[in-house]
């Protein structure tokens, strides 16, 4: 392999674990502010309906701009990423529920034609996919710093 591509596939996870972390942060810190986010909305609608109604949409927004600002932190930083990513993951399967839950919102002329909040949700795809790289790439660091054992203390 020549060096770029052993450097990509060296630190392509982290990047991944940044560029996602960015987007986090950025729709989460507009969901701060209301009004400032175009999946607001259908975001507070689906949450609202997934919670059975007991958090009211006015608990719902600044929740899911807590939500998505604390993932895009921990991926930024790489603090809590096992935390994060747990959150992160359970934040996607929520957000595909909305395809189910909203379905009169999300599709137009059938199942396979989604409508601009449908495709807003499904291309969410690319996201899943880099952080299960991204899971991936911090399991194998974790397992390579385990199979290297103990670093060695110098002596006094």
């Amino acid at each position: 392999m020549d060096d770029a591509a052993v450097r990509l596939a060296r630190h392509g996870p982290a990047l991944l674990r940044w560029s996602v972390g960015l987007v986090f942060l950025w729709f989460g810190v507009l969901k701060l502010f209301p009004g400032t986010s175009p999946a607001e909305a259908v975001a507070v609608r689906a949450a609202t309906r997934m919670t059975f109604g007991v958090l009211p949409p006015d608990a719902v927004a600044p929740l899911l701009a807590l939500m998505e600002t604390a993932i895009g932190v921990g991926l930024l930083t790489g603090l809590l990423l096992r935390l994060t990513l747990a959150v992160f993951f359970c934040h996607m399967a929520g957000v595909f529920l909305a395809l189910f839950l909203l379905a009169d919102e999300m599709w137009q002329d059938g199942f396979l034609v989604p409508t601009m909040e449908g495709q807003y949700i499904v291309k969410n795809v690319v996201l899943i996919a880099a952080g299960l790289v991204v899971a991936a790439g911090e399991r194998g660091r974790r397992a390579r710093r385990r199979a290297c054992g103990p670093r060695a203390r110098p002596e006094p």
